[in-house]
């Protein structure tokens, strides 16, 4: 057989969704279906012409000048959300903001092996990131005045890093093993760290000599703490033990052992008189300890495995605002506290009552009961400085900050005004959400949907309802006004959301497999599409009156059919909501009429599985986007390809239309985003920001804005900056004219030496040579001296 009937025989193998083809074969244009001329969609259908502003409006921002500005010819990555905290260890720090700004507190976590320090502000990254050992960070710690970084991993190392110059200053071996938790004196001098090894060391900072070195505990030593006058040198160690020791570091010596838990000791804190210890543990219950007697004064029982506990100081709002008069708690010898655990909430204890006066009636966090790593609600908490607030940080790497207020009926109401999200997990679909397109709804891979507020990057709220992974999402907003958003779940059900109230108001149950896509009206958004690996395709329909009413109710399915052989990726509605595309991994993408779902045409010519489709929003045809490295548009009335797009190295995931049609977007495996004119085939710009497969592309329908996602967790927002670009061109041209006149000045005034350096920065080598050709012409000892003074400068 042939070479050339060999590779006809070869059939390529189909893409699955996480290992995806990376070559194929190209098959040649149809110039004859390129001149076809294009039919659009009725006039009442496509977007409205654009309106010249009268002289009394406003000026458009950047944002609302999109669509005006024509074609694109470039984007800026403005925004990035990236991944700055893995789980483990985190320290919170003050750094100065400027001059006369105050100062910014900061988050300083354990990212995988990295050391990332971000704003909690906006989670922003402050420098950047800090490459540690090749393994897991196990302990961080940060000295008083937050200059300086204590890290230690699974290489037992302890390092020393200078915030400011991101500097390793000083590393010595610490422990036999890791080292699960440190501590600083507040001197600065020294560092206490807790090992895996079942020891407890004390460092000497500036030396990086072990001061003290303590045996006594015969399990894992969790946690470490030094007592809060620095007088007193005392240390406080918990251990998996059950046993809480208190070492006094003049006579070297474990002075107490306060045994009282019957499982892992998780957490410490100090009154702040220094004369109350709280140890909390799994074991559901509070100790509070006597440090004048080292005995114990009460158990407060929790029923909870409390993860986290911290006194809550006699001068903060939070007591103010629980109607603790500062007077009065003066004359108590105990104060408050809270506790954070595996349930998710937070609570508010009183020592003295051993009562708890405040709990938090629902959780903020998603608790999933079948793993018993996740069912820990709360992993720590923190209280953050000049009384901003509490800080909890979650088991799936959310840092939660809460503030407290008084309502008029004079009851405590705890408020979450931040969540930053640590970890996003591989992002797989995303949109813009609401009539100003002000947040993000993040599918990862979780049950829920993160949405996040686009200005400040920070997650607004979780929707939470959905037993599996989350693959795909939709939003819309319908003809009485509501923003909704479709999902579709690993657990083989859709849902439909009400962003007001934030909540669950439908669930569609039907498919006999994972949901793969979901699509909603474009005209009447009353009905939505949804696709499944069942190979079938269903239409949901709602009203009004399921929007107003309370609770959660059943969908129906209108109507469904077998659409495909194979998995059903993508799905789009015509914007007359006339016709229903789709698009699956057997290679072609099917058009379906509505309501009844008829099938209308089959588009073939993939080689490999298609990823999205999407119609133009004014033309009568369909862009698809394939594993065999192509974007293709096809012709809706006879399934003809009218063109085809060239240019990625390996899938392409999604392809977007932009600019009314007359451009599109494209991402792929590659890592790479494209933006092409369809006229041209010319794909003008490829930008590189993410490290892995791109699988997320939402367009803002209003600003046309961008956003992407992929395998490396990174969510970045992409801005229209062509009209900037064209100023900022502008603007050179105008210095470039400026100086090539001064150039001719300097010349006239014979200059030689201005001119000569002029030319060279004008990078003109015509005028150079002319200019030495003049010189040498017409030599004389001052043009002599003006050379070499100008060859010894630039030197």
């Amino acid at each position: 057989m042939s070479q050339k009937k060999k590779k006809r025989a070869e059939k390529p193998t189909e893409p699955s969704r996480r290992t995806l083809p990376s070559s194929s074969r190209r098959r040649p244009l149809s110039h004859a279906a390129t001149r076809r001329r294009l039919k659009p969609f009725p006039p009442l259908l496509a977007p409205p012409p654009l309106q010249n502003p009268s002289s009394d409006d406003p000026p458009p921002t950047r944002n609302a000048m999109a669509l005006s500005q024509g074609p694109k010819n470039n984007y800026r990555c403005d925004r990035s959300l990236q991944q700055f905290y893995t789980g483990g260890p985190f320290a919170v720090g003050r750094a100065p903001r400027g001059q006369g700004e105050g100062e910014e507190a900061f988050l300083a976590c354990a990212c995988g092996s990295e050391l990332r320090v971000v704003s909690a502000t906006d989670a922003s990254a402050i420098g950047e990131p800090i490459d540690g050992d090749s393994e897991a960070v196990t302990g961080i710690a940060l000295s008083p005045d937050s200059r300086l970084l204590f890290a230690a991993g699974h290489s037992k190392l302890i390092r020393v890093w200078d915030l400011a110059s991101r500097t390793c200053i000083r590393s010595w071996k610490g422990h036999d093993g890791p080292v699960m938790a440190m501590s600083c004196h507040a001197s600065g001098g020294l560092l206490a760290t807790a090992g895996a090894d079942k020891k407890v060391c004390v460092w000497d900072v500036d030396g990086g000599f072990c001061t003290h070195f303590f045996r006594g505990h015969t399990a894992v030593v969790t946690t470490i703490m030094f007592h809060k006058d620095p007088k007193r040198l005392l240390l406080f160690s918990g251990s998996d033990d059950g046993t809480v020791r208190v070492w006094n570091l003049e006579s070297k010596k474990c002075i107490a052992v306060l045994n009282a838990h019957f499982s892992t000791v998780t957490s410490l804190a100090l009154s702040e008189d220094g004369l109350t210890l709280l140890s909390a543990g799994r074991d559901k219950v509070v100790n509070v300890w006597d440090l004048r007697k080292y005995a114990s004064k009460k158990t407060i029982p929790a029923y909870e495995m409390i993860e986290g506990v911290s006194f809550i100081g006699p001068g903060s709002g939070i007591l103010a605002c629980l109607g603790v008069e500062a007077a009065k708690l003066k004359e108590k010898t105990d104060g408050y506290f809270l506790t954070v655990g595996e349930r998710g909430i937070v609570r508010i204890w009183c020592l003295e009552s051993a009562v708890c006066v405040f709990e938090q009636q629902s959780s903020d966090v998603t608790i999933n009961s079948e793993n018993e790593e996740s069912r820990r609600g709360f992993t720590a908490t923190n209280m953050l400085p000049d009384d901003q607030g509490i800080l909890c940080v979650t088991a799936d790497q959310q840092f939660l900050f809460y503030s407290c207020t008084r309502t008029d009926e004079g009851t405590f109401q705890l408020n979450l005004y931040k969540r930053l999200i640590g970890y996003n997990d591989e992002i797989l679909d995303l949109k813009f959400v609401g009539e100003e397109e002000q947040y993000l709804a993040v599918a990862t891979n979780l049950e829920q949907v993160r949405v996040y507020d686009v200005a400040s990057m920070s997650c607004s709220y979780v929707l939470a309802g959905h037993t599996e992974i989350v693959v795909c999402l939709d939003t819309c907003v319908s003809a009485s006004g509501k923003t909704l958003v479709v999902t579709g779940s690993k657990d083989n059900t859709v849902r439909l959301w009400d962003m007001e109230k934030r909540s669950c108001i439908g669930t569609g149950k039907g498919h006999l497999g994972a949901i793969g896509c979901v699509a909603f009206s474009k005209k009447s958004k009353n009905f939505f599409v949804s696709g499944s690996s069942d190979r079938t395709i269903k239409v949901w329909t709602w009203d009004d009156t399921l929007i107003d009413a309370g609770g959660e109710v059943p969908l129906k399915a209108k109507a469904g059919v077998a659409a495909h052989d194979k998995d059903i990726n993508s799905l789009s509605v015509s914007p007359n909501d006339g016709l229903v595309c789709s698009g699956s991994e057997d290679r072609t993408a099917s058009i379906w009429k509505l309501p009844n779902l008829v099938s209308s045409v089959v588009l073939k010519g993939h080689k490999r599985g298609i990823w999205s489709v999407e119609f133009s929003p004014v033309e009568q045809c369909v862009i698809t986007s394939s594993g065999d490295k192509t974007v293709k548009i096809w012709h809706v009335a006879d399934g003809s390809c009218l063109k085809t797009f060239e240019g990625h190295t390996s899938s392409v995931l999604r392809a977007s239309f932009l600019s009314r049609g007359t451009q599109f977007v494209s991402c792929g495996s590659d890592g790479l985003v494209k933006l092409w004119t369809i006229k041209t085939n010319e794909c003008i710009a490829t930008y590189d920001k993410h490290d892995g497969k791109v699988w997320a592309l939402a367009v803002g329908k209003k600003t046309e804005m961008l956003a992407t996602g992929g395998t490396d967790s990174d969510l970045n927002l992409w801005h229209d900056c062509t009209m900037e670009d064209k100023q900022e061109d502008f603007l050179k041209k105008e210095e470039e004219v400026l100086r090539g006149q001064e150039l001719e000045n300097a010349v006239s005034d014979s200059d030689y030496t201005r001119a000569i350096q002029l030319a060279f920065e004008l990078r003109r080598p015509r005028r150079l040579l002319e200019l030495f050709s003049q010189l040498c012409r017409y030599s004389s000892l001052k043009v002599v001296r003006s050379l070499c003074f100008f060859l010894y400068k630039f030197d």
